[in-house]
């Protein structure tokens, strides 16, 4: 199965980069709020970034990984026991899921995704010097 987890990849290409994540983490699309939503450079940082199952932290690179063995019933107990502990409903975590998986279906596995509100790009990860 093809989820989001944060990754430190490509971390600091941008110069208001953050990772306030586990490396690995599941994480999800959380809304933005109104600053985020005018702006994705704002001081929140919530239009730029992805948001941390179980940290609750966020983080503006996210790898696409496959994870064999992950079941769809098991991705959406996570979502809804992180919605649940984040203050969101955890009656949509069905919806939330399927939107996910939507949205990971059309990315290849390893790619570093950045987000800027509701667009979507792929980072380039560097070549090691050599």
């Amino acid at each position: 199965m093809k989820l989001l987890v944060a990754t430190s990849k490509t971390q600091g290409a941008r110069e208001n980069d953050f990772n306030d994540c586990v490396e690995g983490e599941l994480i999800w699309i959380a809304p933005s709020c109104s600053d985020g939503e005018a702006s994705p450079d704002s001081e929140c940082g919530c239009g730029r970034s992805f948001g941390g199952l179980n940290s609750h932290g966020g983080t503006t690179t996210a790898l696409v990984a496959d994870l064999p063995g992950f079941s769809y019933s098991d991705y959406a107990a996570a979502l809804r026991s992180s919605l649940a502990a984040q203050g969101w409903p955890p009656e949509g975590a069905y919806e939330v899921a399927t939107g996910l998986l939507a949205f990971t279906s059309g990315w290849e596995v390893g790619a570093v995704l950045e987000r800027r509100r509701n667009w979507f790009a792929e980072r380039l990860v560097p070549a090691p010097p050599g």
